[in-house]
Protein backbone atom coordinates (compact mmCIF):
# COMPACT_ATOMS: atom_id res chain seq x y z
CA UNK A 1 0.00 0.00 0.00
CA UNK A 2 1.34 3.43 -0.90
CA UNK A 3 2.24 5.89 1.84
CA UNK A 4 -0.33 8.28 0.38
CA UNK A 5 -3.16 5.76 0.57
CA UNK A 6 -2.13 4.54 3.98
CA UNK A 7 -2.26 8.05 5.41
CA UNK A 8 -5.59 8.88 3.73
CA UNK A 9 -7.25 5.73 5.05
CA UNK A 10 -5.82 6.18 8.54
CA UNK A 11 -6.81 9.83 8.94
CA UNK A 12 -10.28 9.23 7.45
CA UNK A 13 -10.94 6.58 10.09
CA UNK A 14 -9.49 8.77 12.82
CA UNK A 15 -11.69 11.70 11.80
CA UNK A 16 -14.66 9.35 11.52
CA UNK A 17 -14.11 8.15 15.07
CA UNK A 18 -14.15 11.78 16.18
CA UNK A 19 -17.46 12.37 14.39
CA UNK A 20 -19.00 9.24 15.89
CA UNK A 21 -17.90 10.17 19.40
CA UNK A 22 -19.47 13.61 19.12
CA UNK A 23 -22.90 12.66 17.74
CA UNK A 24 -25.49 14.45 19.86
CA UNK A 25 -22.76 16.51 21.57
CA UNK A 26 -22.43 19.49 19.23
CA UNK A 27 -21.32 22.61 21.06
CA UNK A 28 -21.93 25.24 18.38
CA UNK A 29 -23.75 25.61 15.06
CA UNK A 30 -23.04 28.49 12.67
CA UNK A 31 -24.50 29.35 9.28
CA UNK A 32 -22.28 29.91 6.26
CA UNK A 33 -25.48 30.89 4.46
CA UNK A 34 -29.20 30.72 5.24
CA UNK A 35 -29.33 26.93 4.80
CA UNK A 36 -25.67 25.90 4.98
CA UNK A 37 -24.59 24.74 8.43
CA UNK A 38 -21.18 24.32 10.01
CA UNK A 39 -20.54 22.94 13.49
CA UNK A 40 -17.61 22.82 15.85
CA UNK A 41 -17.31 19.15 14.92
CA UNK A 42 -16.82 19.95 11.20
CA UNK A 43 -14.00 22.28 12.17
CA UNK A 44 -12.38 19.86 14.60
CA UNK A 45 -12.48 17.06 12.01
CA UNK A 46 -10.88 19.21 9.32
CA UNK A 47 -8.20 20.47 11.69
CA UNK A 48 -7.30 16.87 12.55
CA UNK A 49 -7.12 15.86 8.88
CA UNK A 50 -5.08 18.86 7.75
CA UNK A 51 -2.68 18.60 10.67
CA UNK A 52 -2.05 14.94 9.87
CA UNK A 53 -1.52 15.56 6.15
CA UNK A 54 0.84 18.45 6.77
CA UNK A 55 2.83 16.35 9.21
CA UNK A 56 3.73 13.92 6.42
CA UNK A 57 3.29 15.93 3.21
CA UNK A 58 3.98 19.53 4.25
CA UNK A 59 4.30 20.87 0.70
CA UNK A 60 0.97 19.53 -0.63
CA UNK A 61 -1.91 21.83 -1.47
CA UNK A 62 -5.19 21.50 0.38
CA UNK A 63 -8.78 22.42 -0.46
CA UNK A 64 -11.04 21.98 2.56
CA UNK A 65 -14.69 22.80 3.05
CA UNK A 66 -14.07 24.77 6.22
CA UNK A 67 -10.52 26.06 5.78
CA UNK A 68 -10.64 27.11 2.14
CA UNK A 69 -7.75 26.52 -0.25
CA UNK A 70 -4.08 26.42 0.65
CA UNK A 71 -2.06 26.52 -2.55
CA UNK A 72 1.34 24.95 -3.00
CA UNK A 73 4.13 26.32 -5.16
CA UNK A 74 6.27 23.19 -4.87
CA UNK A 75 3.86 20.26 -5.17
CA UNK A 76 1.55 19.13 -7.98
CA UNK A 77 -0.63 17.32 -5.46
CA UNK A 78 -3.80 18.65 -3.81
CA UNK A 79 -5.94 17.08 -1.10
CA UNK A 80 -9.68 17.81 -1.39
CA UNK A 81 -11.34 17.35 1.99
CA UNK A 82 -14.88 17.22 3.31
CA UNK A 83 -14.44 16.61 7.04
CA UNK A 84 -18.16 15.99 7.56
CA UNK A 85 -20.30 15.35 4.50
CA UNK A 86 -23.88 15.43 5.72
CA UNK A 87 -23.69 18.18 8.33
CA UNK A 88 -27.45 18.74 8.43
CA UNK A 89 -27.94 15.02 9.09
CA UNK A 90 -25.28 15.19 11.78
CA UNK A 91 -26.92 18.08 13.62
CA UNK A 92 -30.08 15.99 13.88
CA UNK A 93 -28.21 12.79 14.87
CA UNK A 94 -29.41 11.24 11.61
CA UNK A 95 -26.82 8.50 11.05
CA UNK A 96 -25.87 9.16 7.44
CA UNK A 97 -22.68 11.18 7.11
CA UNK A 98 -19.08 10.61 6.14
CA UNK A 99 -15.51 11.81 5.90
CA UNK A 100 -14.41 12.33 2.30
CA UNK A 101 -10.79 12.73 1.19
CA UNK A 102 -9.71 12.98 -2.43
CA UNK A 103 -6.19 13.42 -3.77
CA UNK A 104 -5.48 15.12 -7.08
CA UNK A 105 -2.20 15.04 -9.04
CA UNK A 106 -1.75 17.59 -11.82
CA UNK A 107 -5.51 18.08 -11.95
CA UNK A 108 -6.37 14.36 -12.10
CA UNK A 109 -7.99 12.49 -9.22
CA UNK A 110 -5.68 9.65 -8.19
CA UNK A 111 -7.07 8.58 -4.80
CA UNK A 112 -10.47 8.64 -3.17
CA UNK A 113 -11.31 7.63 0.40
CA UNK A 114 -14.77 7.89 1.98
CA UNK A 115 -15.43 6.61 5.49
CA UNK A 116 -18.88 6.01 6.95
CA UNK A 117 -18.17 5.85 10.70
CA UNK A 118 -21.63 4.71 11.78
CA UNK A 119 -21.43 1.58 9.61
CA UNK A 120 -17.63 1.27 9.78
CA UNK A 121 -17.45 1.20 5.98
CA UNK A 122 -14.27 2.39 4.28
CA UNK A 123 -14.57 2.97 0.54
CA UNK A 124 -11.26 3.39 -1.29
CA UNK A 125 -10.15 3.74 -4.90
CA UNK A 126 -6.80 4.38 -6.55
CA UNK A 127 -6.76 5.31 -10.22
CA UNK A 128 -6.23 2.22 -12.33
CA UNK A 129 -6.43 -0.15 -9.37
CA UNK A 130 -10.16 -0.60 -8.82
CA UNK A 131 -12.32 0.24 -5.83
CA UNK A 132 -12.87 -1.61 -2.57
CA UNK A 133 -15.13 -1.57 0.47
CA UNK A 134 -13.34 -2.76 3.59
CA UNK A 135 -10.88 -4.50 1.31
CA UNK A 136 -13.48 -6.28 -0.86
CA UNK A 137 -13.75 -5.38 -4.54
CA UNK A 138 -16.60 -3.07 -5.56
CA UNK A 139 -18.62 -3.41 -8.77
CA UNK A 140 -21.52 -1.29 -9.96
CA UNK A 141 -24.92 -2.86 -10.64
CA UNK A 142 -25.89 -4.52 -13.92
CA UNK A 143 -29.35 -2.96 -14.15
CA UNK A 144 -30.11 -1.84 -17.71
CA UNK A 145 -33.56 -0.35 -17.26
CA UNK A 146 -34.26 3.03 -15.72
CA UNK A 147 -37.69 1.74 -14.79
CA UNK A 148 -36.14 -0.92 -12.56
CA UNK A 149 -33.48 1.34 -11.07
CA UNK A 150 -33.05 2.87 -7.64
CA UNK A 151 -31.62 6.39 -7.77
CA UNK A 152 -30.52 9.06 -5.32
CA UNK A 153 -30.33 12.83 -5.50
CA UNK A 154 -30.14 15.96 -3.37
CA UNK A 155 -31.26 19.56 -3.45
CA UNK A 156 -29.31 22.84 -3.40
CA UNK A 157 -29.28 24.99 -0.25
CA UNK A 158 -31.24 27.71 -2.06
CA UNK A 159 -34.05 25.39 -3.14
CA UNK A 160 -36.79 27.94 -2.44
CA UNK A 161 -35.19 30.62 -4.61
CA UNK A 162 -33.60 28.55 -7.36
CA UNK A 163 -35.47 27.94 -10.62
CA UNK A 164 -33.31 24.86 -11.21
CA UNK A 165 -33.90 23.44 -7.74
CA UNK A 166 -34.13 19.80 -8.90
CA UNK A 167 -37.69 19.35 -7.64
CA UNK A 168 -39.16 18.79 -11.10
CA UNK A 169 -36.41 16.32 -11.98
CA UNK A 170 -37.01 14.53 -8.69
CA UNK A 171 -40.74 14.33 -9.45
CA UNK A 172 -40.22 13.07 -13.00
CA UNK A 173 -37.61 10.44 -12.20
CA UNK A 174 -39.54 9.23 -9.15
CA UNK A 175 -42.37 8.30 -11.48
CA UNK A 176 -40.02 6.64 -13.98
CA UNK A 177 -37.93 4.38 -11.74
CA UNK A 178 -38.29 2.19 -8.65
CA UNK A 179 -37.61 5.16 -6.41
CA UNK A 180 -35.38 8.13 -5.65
CA UNK A 181 -33.67 8.42 -2.29
CA UNK A 182 -32.55 11.69 -0.71
CA UNK A 183 -30.22 10.88 2.16
CA UNK A 184 -28.15 14.04 2.44
CA UNK A 185 -24.58 12.88 1.76
CA UNK A 186 -23.34 13.05 -1.82
CA UNK A 187 -20.12 11.24 -0.89
CA UNK A 188 -22.01 8.22 0.42
CA UNK A 189 -24.53 8.31 -2.44
CA UNK A 190 -21.62 8.02 -4.88
CA UNK A 191 -20.12 5.16 -2.90
CA UNK A 192 -23.48 3.40 -2.89
CA UNK A 193 -23.53 3.64 -6.69
CA UNK A 194 -20.05 2.09 -6.72
CA UNK A 195 -21.28 -0.70 -4.43
CA UNK A 196 -24.32 -1.45 -6.59
CA UNK A 197 -26.76 -0.40 -3.86
CA UNK A 198 -27.90 2.44 -6.08
CA UNK A 199 -28.01 2.41 -9.87
CA UNK A 200 -27.52 6.15 -10.28
CA UNK A 201 -27.12 9.51 -8.56
CA UNK A 202 -27.44 13.09 -9.78
CA UNK A 203 -27.27 16.48 -8.13
CA UNK A 204 -26.72 20.16 -8.87
CA UNK A 205 -24.63 22.82 -7.15
CA UNK A 206 -22.31 20.58 -5.18
CA UNK A 207 -18.80 21.61 -4.12
CA UNK A 208 -15.59 19.87 -5.23
CA UNK A 209 -15.11 18.29 -1.80
CA UNK A 210 -18.56 16.68 -2.04
CA UNK A 211 -17.69 14.63 -5.11
CA UNK A 212 -13.90 14.46 -5.54
CA UNK A 213 -13.34 11.15 -3.76
CA UNK A 214 -16.68 9.53 -4.58
CA UNK A 215 -16.47 10.20 -8.30
CA UNK A 216 -13.21 8.26 -8.58
CA UNK A 217 -14.64 5.42 -6.50
CA UNK A 218 -17.56 5.10 -8.94
CA UNK A 219 -15.27 5.11 -11.96
CA UNK A 220 -12.94 2.52 -10.48
CA UNK A 221 -15.93 0.30 -9.67
CA UNK A 222 -16.82 0.29 -13.37
CA UNK A 223 -19.38 3.09 -13.37
CA UNK A 224 -19.73 6.27 -15.38
CA UNK A 225 -19.41 9.83 -14.08
CA UNK A 226 -20.24 12.96 -16.06
CA UNK A 227 -21.96 16.31 -15.90
CA UNK A 228 -25.73 16.32 -16.31
CA UNK A 229 -25.45 16.50 -20.10
CA UNK A 230 -23.04 13.60 -20.42
CA UNK A 231 -19.89 15.67 -20.80
CA UNK A 232 -16.76 15.49 -18.69
CA UNK A 233 -17.21 16.11 -14.98
CA UNK A 234 -15.75 19.41 -13.80
CA UNK A 235 -15.39 19.53 -10.04
CA UNK A 236 -15.87 23.29 -9.98
CA UNK A 237 -19.21 23.15 -11.81
CA UNK A 238 -21.03 21.33 -9.01
CA UNK A 239 -23.25 19.33 -11.38
CA UNK A 240 -22.79 15.56 -11.43
CA UNK A 241 -24.38 12.39 -12.74
CA UNK A 242 -22.98 9.02 -11.69
CA UNK A 243 -24.39 5.64 -12.65
CA UNK A 244 -23.61 2.05 -13.47
CA UNK A 245 -23.14 3.25 -17.04
CA UNK A 246 -25.98 1.14 -18.40
CA UNK A 247 -28.72 3.63 -17.46
CA UNK A 248 -26.59 6.74 -17.87
CA UNK A 249 -28.09 7.96 -21.14
CA UNK A 250 -31.63 7.25 -19.91
CA UNK A 251 -31.06 9.56 -16.94
CA UNK A 252 -29.48 12.22 -19.17
CA UNK A 253 -32.50 12.09 -21.48
CA UNK A 254 -34.87 12.37 -18.52
CA UNK A 255 -33.07 15.37 -17.08
CA UNK A 256 -33.01 17.05 -20.51
CA UNK A 257 -36.74 16.46 -20.90
CA UNK A 258 -37.42 18.17 -17.58
CA UNK A 259 -35.01 21.03 -18.34
CA UNK A 260 -36.84 21.76 -21.60
CA UNK A 261 -40.03 22.50 -19.63
CA UNK A 262 -38.35 25.01 -17.27
CA UNK A 263 -38.02 28.60 -18.41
Amino acid sequence: MSKLRQLAESVAKEAGALLKSRVGKIKSIDYKSAFNLVTDVDKASEELIVRTIKGTFPDDGILGEEGGEELSSSSSRRWIIDPLDGTTNYTHSYPFFAVSIGVEENGVMVLGVVYNPMADELFVAERGQGAVLNGEKLTVSKEESLGNSLLATGFPPDTLNNMYNNLESFKYLTSHCHGVRRDGSAALDLCFVAAGRLDGFWERKLAPWDVAAGSLIVEEAGGTVSNLEGGALELASGHILASNGLIHQQVIDSLARVASTIS
